[in-house]
């Protein structure tokens, strides 16, 4: 890569996470609006029912102080907005701990189960469309196909009640939730104990996620199995390894790429769902309890964390476009 192209990439990139920055602000004062409107008390669902019945009227007036209640809107989100950027989200009212700490913990459970899905997902999808577009019309293209489709339009939560109820339920060889065994030390929980607890939640999400890429790949190959230039190939003599491996799989790879960064806002809307079906401690689960009991500090920490995992991901996906492909390089005009 020379330097105008390297020059081109990093202006894009600047561009990028700026576009990136507003972006996430917007997300932010949207979630903001939309928490500030919901009929929940934040003092009610800090305390609970048993606690406004015997607090004083000053302690309510301080608590009342304290989240704000009486603070006009826009005073209360620039304060809230400057504490964020320095580290302090607030405290959640549900964990009674930081916003921060909270996300971190759910963060990291639910990015070991999201990109293990991710990975089975997008590799998977990847290599089926490879061998339905490569033997279109044969049995393997259409049984490949009809479980795409079929796997497309079915509802992810009720995937994971059918796996768990044959895995879990009635074989019995893989247990029903969690991402640890139930009494267990967390000093004394093994790798093989965890990865036992991944198993049904990622193959959920993998499952569901690997329709797309291959649906699209497949279409891709056929096309590209098309060209003059394969055909020729084959004249040549040329296996077919050898002509997906110098001619079609970096044609392949862009759409493909492309699909895998944009699923991850798929994988993550399906992880809510999964999550609470197997009781996986993640953010997902975490972002439901949160909206059910009216923690607003922690629904919006999750929101802007969440908008911003995605942009991450299409941001990096357009940043490879041009390590993939030479032709599609743009430079400055990136």
């Amino acid at each position: 890569m020379d330097i105008r192209s390297c020059s081109g990439i990093l202006q894009y990139a600047g561009k990028s996470i700026i576009k990136i920055l507003s972006l996430l602000i917007a997300v932010s004062i949207l979630s903001f609006i939309l928490v500030s409107a919901s009929p929940v008390d934040p003092v009610r669902a800090y305390i609970g029912e048993v606690g406004m019945a015997n607090i004083s009227a000053e302690n309510l007036a301080k608590l009342e102080a304290y989240f704000g209640l009486h603070t006009p809107p826009i005073e209360r989100y620039w304060n809230w907005f400057t504490d964020f950027i320095q580290g302090n989200m607030g405290t959640s009212l549900l964990y009674r701990q930081p916003v921060a700490s909270v996300i971190h913990v759910k963060f990291m459970n639910s990015m070991l189960l999201m990109t293990t899905a991710w990975i089975l997902s997008g590799g998977l999808g990847f290599v089926l469309g490879i061998i339905a577009g490569l033997y279109r019309g044969r049995w393997i293209d259409k049984f490949i196909k009809g479980y795409s489709l079929l796997i497309a339009s079915t509802p992810t939560f009720w995937l994971a009640l059918v796996l768990l109820m044959v895995f879990s339920v009635w074989l019995q060889i893989l247990p029903i939730g969690l991402s640890v065994p139930i009494g267990v030390n967390a000093a004394d929980v093994s790798i093989l104990d965890s990865i036992k607890h991944l198993i049904l939640p990622a193959l959920t999400l993998s499952v569901i996620g690997i329709a797309n890429i291959t649906l699209h790949t497949r279409e891709k190959m056929i096309d590209i199995m098309g060209e003059d230039y394969i055909l020729f190939a084959k004249a040549r003599g040329k296996s077919r390894f050898s002509i997906i491996q110098s001619h079609a799989l970096r044609n392949i790879m862009l759409p493909a790429i492309t699909l895998q960064f944009a699923s991850i806002s798929e994988i993550f809307g399906g992880s809510v769902l999964v999550e609470q079906v197997f009781s996986y401690p993640g953010l997902g689960k975490a972002a439901v309890s949160a909206g059910l009991s009216g923690d607003a500090p922690l629904l919006l920490g999750i929101a802007v964390i969440s908008a911003a995992l995605v942009f991450t991901g299409n941001f990096i996906a357009n940043l490879l476009y041009g390590m993939i492909d030479p032709r599609i390089r743009r430079g400055s005009a990136l």
